[in-house]
């Protein structure tokens, strides 16, 4: 019966329960941590791809706007289904 009430061993064993408990907590706030950081390089990578996404829709709508209106006459054949529809021949 007097080795049940050890005291040695009942203070060992609760500094070992507050040591294991600490350890999960630590672990828990370390994944925590891990996958903020993750969350925010993933953020970071997907704004630089909107960005990137976005100057190339801007460059484009100024090539747009900077043709608008002219007109080029090419030997080649035009592409897409294109048909002269006010077209009249002179004779």
């Amino acid at each position: 019966m007097s080795r049940l009430l050890n005291p040695e061993i009942v203070e060992a064993s609760i500094s070992g329960l507050f040591k294991t408990i600490l350890m999960i907590l630590g672990a828990l706030i370390l994944l925590r941590f891990l996958g903020r950081v993750m969350i925010a390089k993933r953020n970071l990578d997907q704004e630089r791809v909107d960005l990137a996404r976005e100057k190339e829709f801007v460059k484009e709508r100024n090539e747009k706007l900077k043709n608008f209106g002219k007109v080029s006459v090419s030997k080649s054949s035009p592409k897409g289904d294109v048909q002269d529809v006010d077209y009249e021949e002179i004779k």
